[in-house]
């Protein structure tokens, strides 16, 4: 082995620690994803399992071992294009939450009687029964008057939603 070759595959105790640390907070977040979540990103067979085993250990001790084992598994992985896949995940949740946010603000402006929204929600939803969305903010008022459940307020929400989908608005990215 030459000067050089020597001089190339050489990396630092420090540089290694930081790889393994990486590697272990990319582990760490296939760990905090719920089963859907997993079943989006394109693990190898092997990594799959000892996710989906760690996710079930409740004993600190077998839970450190069993990272442990996921690090190991991670060195002989593409780690760079999991991390990309979880990245995706995590922008389809951020879009998600920004829909339903937008959503929220809607239904919450229309109970406030927000003469502007109506004109915002048809210019993203063009498909919206104006009379219908009248009469779930009527019914909204008159169970907040009486103090009911807010099953209008629910209703008007999921009627939003369901047609903001439908129009395509805030699609998702997988």
């Amino acid at each position: 082995m030459s000067e050089s070759d020597h001089e190339a595959t050489w990396i630092s105790k420090s540089q290694r620690k930081r790889d393994c640390h990486a590697l272990q907070e990319i582990s760490d977040r296939l760990l905090a994803l719920r089963p859907e979540e997993l079943a989006l990103i394109d693990l190898p067979a092997e990594l799959e399992e000892a996710v989906t085993e760690a996710q079930r250990i409740r004993s600190n001790s077998a839970l450190k071992r069993q990272r442990q084992y996921l690090g190991k598994i991670m060195r002989s992985c593409d780690s760079e294009a999991i991390a990309q896949q979880l990245n995706r995940v995590a922008h389809r949740n951020d879009t998600n939450t920004a829909r339903f946010k937008k959503i929220e603000q809607w239904r919450d402006r229309l109970l406030d009687a927000d003469k502007e929204v109506l004109g915002e929600i048809l210019r993203q939803i063009p498909d919206l029964d104006r009379h219908h969305v009248h009469n779930l903010v009527r019914q909204a008022a008159k169970e907040s008057r009486e103090n009911k459940p807010p099953a209008a307020s629910r209703k008007l929400f999921r009627y939003l939603r369901e047609l903001m989908e439908a129009s395509g608005s805030f699609t998702q990215h997988p």
